[in-house]
């Protein structure tokens, strides 16, 4: 897989390269295996998630009743998005048979709002795992999509064309494509004794992809803009 001829490179990207070459280093240098690949990636679904809510709010609307709409659009999507993530972390500590019981604590919160409280869990839980440095390693990439939120999103005027309702669905075509390509290279790098160098390759690949993602989107957004 090759990168566009038409890649950008510009901050944003760079941004988002920056935040890319934390996990060769911690691969190459503080011996992370494919669990911790897998499970930062997984952390970024989070951050995007929180950055598509600000796209939801910030999205220009016709008219007052649209605002009115995000009252609903916002909550929705997060105890739906919030509920997927927590079953998708589930899922990865089941899969590579971290010992961690998905405890829910003393009180369950009502109604919906128990898929938001199994997500606080997971997180909570992952923090435990994971070491300092990948802890740094997610607020790089945290500070990465901010730049491209601000820069193409804000700056560039992206909110004027956005619709809240499209936002909705907007992360979880991200997460089909990144994830087919981080979970089946990361249990096959795993079943492999998570070798440095298949390890290397497949964040390069998702670094591949990612920016292909990344530049297709905005394009798309600029010229709607």
């Amino acid at each position: 897989m090759k990168l566009s001829n038409k890649v950008r490179f510009d901050i944003p990207v760079i941004a988002l390269l920056a935040a890319n070459t934390i996990p060769v280093w911690g691969v190459l240098f503080l011996g992370w295996d494919a669990f911790f690949i897998v499970l930062l990636y997984w952390a970024e679904n989070l951050v995007i998630g929180f950055y598509n809510i600000l796209k939801i709010a910030f999205a220009a609307v016709p008219n007052p009743l649209g605002h009115l709409s995000k009252l609903f659009l916002i909550p929705f999507f997060t105890v739906h998005y919030g509920g997927f993530m927590a079953v998708h972390g589930f899922f990865i500590i089941m899969l590579f048979k971290k010992s961690v019981e998905p405890t829910m604590g003393a009180r369950q919160w009502p109604c919906f709002l128990v898929f938001i409280q199994m997500l606080f869990n997971v997180i909570q839980q992952m923090y435990s795992i994971i070491p300092l440095q990948m802890k740094f390693a997610v607020l790089a990439l945290f500070a990465s999509h901010g730049v491209s939120f601000v820069n193409n999103y804000l700056l560039k005027r992206e909110y004027t064309t956005a619709k809240p309702d499209k936002l909705m669905g907007s992360p979880y075509s991200r997460i089909v494509v990144m994830h087919i390509t981080i979970l089946a290279g990361g249990f096959l790098v795993m079943a492999l004794g998570s070798p440095a160098i298949l390890l290397v390759a497949l964040v390069i690949l998702k670094t591949i992809v990612d920016v292909n993602l990344h530049n297709r989107g905005h394009k798309k957004a600029a010229a709607k803009a």
